[in-house]
């Protein structure tokens, strides 16, 4: 029995399933929960399906999220997709259900989860969600047109329109798929890719004072301050890590963020592994996007010297 096929069996074998995802969602997060929920709903219309964590306004228009009580998790399996570790869970009540299914694509942080569904070479944990499909589909699995529609907008979201090593021949065939189902593309990309004009402002800023270092490396810190200037929340600037990877000579950046009691650290590579980098300050994540995070401004050189010391080895 292979491991979807296991995940098939608890799904068949539970009234209620509740989907969480990870803190912060993107495109991915969304696509892979809310696609799906969308499968079990149409494969099973007898289960109650819930949604769970926090909303994230840009991504409204894919999905909202669910109100749940705490007894709604008695006898309930738990599902989390796109989500490492256990501490970026959105909705830290998901050990309270019977038994737990770890859907990702990241490399491993935490082993969690009765069953663990982990693929590091799927470009999105929304392309694994149409591999069960797939899988699946002639055992009764169905798919329609807004879980197609949702899976396509996370691929979409963690391959960077499909320009992202991640990017496979499978990932395309996949697209390929999807796209056959009905719904609107143009919409869809028009929601993921629209700018505010605060954002816009704040990218003029972030280009008009990068700097960028013998070896590649390139970083900008967005203090508290800068952002109240251009009146952008430090979640929104998530739109615009990949502004720096078009600009010749730099091989890797960092984007330091000031939040509420910690400096989020966003980090971007062209070639040079900067996972490893991130797993040096509280983080993690794919080797050419990470994430981490430091508590004061004056770990920031540290945090340069060693994208320093893996691009000097690339």
């Amino acid at each position: 029995m292979s491991i979807v096929q296991e995940i098939h069996q608890k799904i068949k074998t539970y009234s209620r399933i509740i989907i969480h995802r990870h803190i912060r969602p993107d495109p991915d997060a969304y696509g892979s929960q809310n696609g799906l929920a969308e499968i079990i709903k149409a494969s099973y219309p007898d289960k109650e399906v819930l949604v769970v964590g926090e909303e994230e306004a840009s991504l409204t228009f894919l999905a909202k999220m669910e109100q749940i009580a705490d007894e709604d998790f008695t006898e309930a399996l738990v599902i989390v997709c796109d989500t490492a570790n256990q501490e970026r869970i959105s909705d830290q009540r998901y050990n309270k259900g019977k038994e737990l299914i770890k859907i990702d694509h990241h490399p491993v942080v935490d082993a969690y989860g009765d069953i663990q569904w982990v693929d590091v070479q799927a470009s999105s944990t929304s392309e694994m969600i149409y591999h069960f499909f797939k899988e699946l589909q002639d055992e009764g699995i169905h798919m329609t047109d807004k879980a197609a529609s949702l899976i396509y907008c996370g691929i979409v979201g963690d391959t960077g329109r499909f320009l992202f090593p991640s990017t496979t021949e499978r990932t395309f065939q996949y697209a390929s798929e999807l796209v056959g189902y009905d719904f609107d593309r143009s919409y869809i990309y028009e929601e993921m890719y629209k700018t505010s004009a605060n954002i816009a402002r704040l990218k003029g800023y972030i280009l008009q004072n990068i700097t960028i270092s013998d070896v590649g490396v390139s970083y900008i810190q967005l203090t508290k301050e800068i952002l109240d200037k251009f009146e952008v929340m430090p979640s929104e600037t998530s739109s615009i890590v990949g502004i720096l990877g078009d600009i010749d000579g730099i091989k890797a950046w960092a984007i330091f963020v000031e939040e509420e009691h910690v400096i989020r650290v966003r980090l971007r590579s062209k070639g040079p592994i900067i996972n490893q980098v991130a797993a040096l300050y509280e983080g993690g994540g794919h080797p050419l996007a990470a994430g981490a995070k430091i508590h004061e401004w004056n770990e920031v050189e540290a945090v340069v010297a060693d994208l320093e010391k893996v691009c000097q080895l690339s």
